[in-house]
């Protein structure tokens, strides 16, 4: 039977499109008829880039080529949300198909693959990760979830323990150079932003798979769409016996990890609102992660737990968008230095709560898009041996001993950004005003400007200057163990940038090539005073400046769109990046991050199609790292260079996946920390069901 309608809406006709941004915000829920419509706009209405491509018009009936944002994908190089061809700076974009392809079992190993990106790591499968960008440390970079900052004040060792699948991820934005007017402080150097988001559909799916050296793993998740909500469940649990014992003949590189994550949304005319929960808890053999010639334990232990939470909403004005967040997030850590033995030395417990308040909007008008907003972010510190003492001390759970000190520090920060919006030029300028209540410093600002010539549809050259600053780490502050000595009156670092490159997009080649030069001050690293012999220990210093010249360039190519006729190539993509520092220091200093970077980094993929539903991808990655460690001999070692190549074997039907993963296919023997050997060849073998 036929059912009668008696909400009819008005059905709205378009005969030409107003040339503004937030022009089809209105025409959300209702009947649109398009009158006009030229052949040259069905070429970029694709489900992959009807986001991320302007909407070509009949240039003799419109003034202004804006690009239309309806339902859009925005890549956040920017307080205001842009679209990829408006942004005025380079983002680099690990897309879904790129995620999916990868021979890889977490966000960590599929970061190798980005140029710019440097990935040191104490393990296999992010037992624990390091990660940098141009040459920086670890903790000079901000990693987001949804845009939600997740660093943890404590130390950035352990930041890249998260709760997602890698199913769940939309795409990675990898924005380099400093950030601070886009993410605030601790972007020195650049940001990651992991974008998840629940499946389109009611469905669920599943992933078992197990590798050498005793890992196993399964993944599952569950989404569940009903009119305006969507709700997602996700969890997942992996371990492995690890690839190396101490010199006892215990197990020493042996993990476990479970992880469980959910998000929701809910979405209507007026709003759009999300949410996300997420767990992750780990413990690992940290083999020699933190030893030296002086302390040579290679039977650490350490377990962290990670609790995320935020929700984030957004109004759906025409002219004016509001976009408040709350966050926090609780990270625990308890360090082992001799394994199960706490009388030899007692175990390190940290606890830290972040709190945080965004405020973010923007509005269109005739000059542009401008962006106004605040952040407020309260960082607590309880700990065993980081901080200043305790006036009440506080209860370690599951043990027999407090938290004796402790630290809390807030920062607030303040951004302005305007940015003119024209059919080939984009510019954006803004600052960003910090004040940190831990160094007593008054508001300082941070200004930035970045400029786009969209030069046709293919070509676009750009040109940025940005600043930003990073307050020191807990753990840079106040970590003496035995072999270190830290400094609580470190200072912010400071960071200036120059970049200018171009980019050609066509459907077959994607071309990016770019120049950038750093101007550090006060950088914060530690180091070692080789010339004390014995007596030298790790102390945490700020070095007087650093400066880096280098390039980056990539090429994409297409081969369906280069060689129709074939089937076998799919696509094929390489990136290149050059960095040299210059930096003060003297003779026989030994650095453990900041002196420590890749001069040069090559990556490669090939994904292939060899027969009917049979895939191949292979991954290469071949990197040069500048600086020494020291061996546990007491001889100073230079890392020498190495390449190592991935492959993924999968057969794809519609309902399910087999495959087969090998990492290390050569069995290379390399080293990203001095005293810490990676694994060889490692195998896995899985299979992936979705209803």
């Amino acid at each position: 039977m036929q059912k009668t309608n008696l909400n009819k809406r008005e059905c709205l006709v378009f005969r030409r499109f107003g040339g503004k941004g937030y022009s089809l915000f209105a025409c959300l829920g209702r009947e649109v008829r398009i009158s006009v419509l030229s052949v040259a706009t069905l070429t970029y209405a694709n489900v992959d880039c009807i986001s991320a491509q302007p909407v070509p018009t009949d240039s003799a009936k419109t003034k202004t080529s804006r690009e239309v944002m309806l339902d859009e994908v925005a890549v956040t190089g920017s307080r205001a949300p842009l679209t990829r061809s408006q942004q005025a700076r380079m983002v680099t974009v690990l897309e879904r198909a790129d995620i999916q392809q990868a021979p890889v079992q977490s966000v960590n190993d599929l970061l190798k693959y980005a140029a710019g990106v440097d990935i040191r790591q104490r393990g296999p499968f992010a037992m624990q990760t390091d990660v940098s960008l141009r040459g920086s440390t670890q903790e000079q970079i901000t990693i987001l979830l949804n845009g939600i900052n997740i660093c943890d004040p404590q130390t950035a060792h352990n930041v890249m323990d998260l709760p997602v699948q890698l199913s769940e991820i939309e795409r990675i934005e990898v924005l380099e150079g400093p950030a601070g007017r886009v993410y605030g402080t601790s972007s020195l150097v650049g940001a990651i932003n992991i974008v998840t988001r629940p499946g389109r559909d009611t469905s669920a799916d599943a992933k078992a798979e197990a590798g050498s050296y005793g890992y196993a793993a399964v993944t599952a998740r569950a989404n569940m769409r009903k009119g305006r909500w969507n709700n997602q469940l996700s969890g997942s649990y992996a371990r492995s016996d690890g690839y190396d014992r101490c010199k006892a003949g215990t197990l020493n590189t042996d993990f476990n990890t479970a992880k469980a994550f959910y998000q929701g949304a809910y979405d209507d005319q007026e709003v759009s609102v999300s949410w996300h929960v997420g767990l992750a808890d780990k413990g690992w053999g940290s083999t020699t992660a933190y030893a030296s010639p002086a302390w040579q334990s290679d039977d650490q232990y350490e377990h962290t737990n990670k609790l995320f939470a935020a929700i984030q909403a957004e109004t759906k004005g025409e002219r004016f968008r509001f976009r408040p967040a709350v966050y926090w997030q609780q990270n625990r850590d308890r360090y082992e230095g001799y394994r199960d033995q706490p009388e030899k030395m007692k175990y390190n417990y940290n606890r830290c709560n972040v709190y945080g308040l965004n405020l973010n909007s923007y509005f269109n008008w005739a000059a542009g898009r401008t962006a106004f907003g605040a952040e407020l972010r309260n960082e607590d510190l309880v700990s065993g041996n980081l901080g200043e003492p305790l006036t009440k001390p506080q209860h370690i759970c599951g043990t027999d001993r407090d938290y004796t000190l402790g630290l809390n520090r807030t920062n607030i920060s303040l951004h302005l950004e305007h940015n003119i919006l024209l059919p080939h030029f984009t510019l954006s300028a803004g600052f960003v005003a910090v004040k940190n209540t831990w160094s007593d410093m008054p508001f300082k600002v941070y200004p930035g400007v970045d400029a786009s010539l969209r030069l046709g549809d293919e070509w676009k050259i750009y040109a940025s200057y940005n600043t930003s600053l990073r307050m020191p780490s807990f753990t840079e502050m106040y970590y003496q163990p035995r072999g270190y000595q830290a400094d609580p009156h470190l200072k912010p670092e400071e960071m200036q940038a120059v970049e200018v490159g171009t980019k050609w997009l066509t459907q077959a080649v994607q071309a990016t090539a770019s120049v950038f030069y750093h101007h550090g001050r006060n950088m914060i690293d530690w180091v070692k005073d080789n010339s004390l012999g014995s007596a030298a220990v790790w102390k945490s210093v700020n070095h007087t400046r650093v400066n880096s010249v280098g390039a980056e360039a990539s090429l994409a190519l297409s081969f369906a769109a280069l060689l129709p006729g074939q089937h076998v190539l799919q696509s094929l993509k390489a990136s290149y990046c050059y960095i040299h520092q210059n930096k003060d220091r003297e003779p026989d200093i030994e650095s453990q991050y900041a002196l420590e970077y890749l001069r040069n980094k090559v990556t490669a993929s090939l994904l292939t199609n060899p027969w009917g539903k049979l895939h191949l991808g292979l991954n290469m990655r071949w990197q040069e790292r500048m600086g020494t460690y020291t061996d546990f001999s007491g001889v100073v070692q230079r890392y020498r260079p190495y390449c190592i190549v991935d492959g993924r074997l999968s057969w794809q039907e519609r309902a399910w996946d087999v495959y087969v993963e090998a990492n290390n296919i050569f069995n290379k023997s390399y080293r990203d920390y001095g005293n810490v050997p990676q694994p060889g060849t490692w195998i896995v073998g899985g299979i992936a069901v979705r209803l």
